[in-house]
């Protein structure tokens, strides 16, 4: 399948794997992805998958404002480019704190699907930083980033986008990543990119989901990490180096990578910078995930 260069993502997403391709690339051969399913439960920006442009792909995310966006996308592009130019035309201050604070009123339930999917996409390009974080309430909480020509509407990505999103074997659904891998068979491929476990205690950035994801939730990871390792999966997990996620996957510790990755999404200039992260691979790197 001939690849459409302009596919990429739409959306700056804390964590976002775009710097980290080249190495997650290594061990991935493309020409092996005709022949199975690619999974990916926290879809985010959607970096890997834009890249790789699988033909069967089931993506998914518990963020239904995510979730939301990648299905208006699909399915009401042109809806959303109109708004998009909307908010284009009035971008200021005034107007992002009046669209960010749209969830905190009732009225926001009865946003139209379009309309809530372009709010997120204008916050996104237009507030510090490109963080998407809420608060307990799960109402947007970043300021405003006073940008001189920050690009809210590209067209060109965005059609690329739901041109290949409107494929018949892609899938995107909300839910669960338990849930949204359960159907994997032997062979197919699944890429974990999970909200990262914290490197200190002040360190944590669960803010892009009300509900958070602790070790409890790392530990339930693992696990259905080994069910889909049992079934004959491929698959390739992201995390953060702690002593915690180590001896976690410590039965994998001859398939981790570890890997230095700039991580400039933070809200503090101080913590950004080079970190350890690491690639759990439960396939040998030779085999890649063609056998």
């Amino acid at each position: 399948m001939r690849k459409n260069s302009v596919v990429k993502p739409f959306l700056k997403w804390a964590g976002g794997k775009r710097q980290l391709l080249p190495e997650l690339r290594k061990y991935i051969n493309e020409k092996s992805l005709k022949k199975c399913t690619y999974y990916e439960p926290f879809i985010g920006g959607g970096a890997l998958l834009f890249e790789l442009q699988p033909t069967r792909a089931v993506i998914s995310d518990k963020n239904q404002e995510l979730i939301n966006c990648y299905q208006v996308v699909r399915d009401s592009l042109n809806d959303l480019i109109e708004e998009l130019r909307k908010h284009q035309e009035k971008n200021s201050a005034e107007h992002f704190y009046e669209t960010r604070d749209l969830d905190r009123s009732a009225k926001y339930k009865n946003l139209s699907k379009v309309k809530k999917a372009a709010r997120i996409i204008y916050l996104n390009k237009t507030c510090y930083n490109g963080l998407f974080r809420v608060n307990s309430q799960g109402q947007f909480n970043v300021p405003f980033g006073r940008y001189k020509k920050p690009n809210i509407l590209d067209e060109a990505v965005l059609k690329a986008v739901s041109k290949y999103l409107n494929k018949p074997q892609v899938k995107i659904s909300k839910g669960d990543f338990a849930k949204a891998v359960k159907d994997a068979e032997k062979g197919d491929f699944i890429y974990f990119d999970p909200p990262y476990d914290p490197v200190s205690d002040t360190a944590s950035f669960t803010g892009y989901d009300v509900n958070g994801f602790n070790r409890d939730e790392q530990i339930r990871l693992k696990e259905v990490f080994d069910e889909l390792t049992g079934k004959g999966c491929k698959v390739i997990l992201s995390n953060s180096r702690t002593d915690f996620i180590m001896d976690l996957y410590k039965d994998y510790q001859d398939k981790i990578k570890t890997v230095r990755a700039a991580r400039s999404i933070n809200s503090k200039a101080l913590k950004r910078g080079k970190v350890d992260e690491i690639l759990v691979l439960n396939f040998s790197v030779e085999t890649k995930i063609e056998e």
